[in-house]
């Protein structure tokens, strides 16, 4: 019996050029879900429940999807994608000086077997306490588009924190230890 085709249900070139180097063959095929919390919606339940449902919507017969989720959390509360410019400045107002989380929700779906695993790994990050200018310069560059919390960490992004406890794959989207735990059998040696 062959393996099953991998999914990667996920649109992000950066989670992309995480599994590539695996050197396992896989097709992009983003799903389309509601991304809206519920309310008082816990933010690792948020991920979880989000990339559950991608991972879910996704798989068909002979096919092993992944699906991955992020989120920033201050304080409890998420911090999703900013909606415009206004948006993402006042997102790094708010995270300056402070400590907050990156949760990362992970699933697999076995499209054969319908067998699910799922899991959540959390980052702790520490950004700078930056001024106005820094900021308006960063969201100037437009590396905050569509990223959640309004920073890359893997770009230049990087200059406004200050410390990580974690895996940095986990603030990029997908934490590359568990997908290897998941997938090693497809990993070609």
């Amino acid at each position: 019996m062959a393996d099953p085709q991998l999914i990667l249900a996920s649109g992000s070139p950066r989670r992309r050029e995480l599994l590539s180097a695996l050197g396992i063959e896989f097709v992009v095929r983003p799903a389309d879900v509601d991304e809206t919390p519920f309310p008082q919606e816990d933010p690792v339940e948020y991920v979880a429940r989000l990339a559950t449902t991608k991972a879910m919507v996704s798989a068909s017969a002979g096919e092993l999807v992944l699906a991955a989720d992020t989120t920033v959390a201050l304080d409890g509360h998420i911090l999703g994608k900013p909606i415009d410019v206004h948006d993402a400045v006042a997102m790094l107002r708010t995270l300056r000086g402070r400590t907050h989380q990156v949760h990362t929700g992970l699933a697999l779906q076995n499209g054969d077997t319908g067998e699910l695993r799922v899991e959540v790994d959390t980052a702790v990050v520490v950004m700078d306490d930056v001024d106005d200018e820094v900021i308006e310069w960063y969201v100037g560059t437009g590396e905050h588009r569509d990223k959640a919390g309004s920073y890359a960490i893997q770009g230049i992004g990087a200059m406004l924190i200050t410390e990580l406890r974690g895996n940095v794959q986990t603030v990029i989207g997908l934490p590359m230890c568990i997908v290897r735990e998941w997938l090693w059998p497809l990993v070609p040696r």
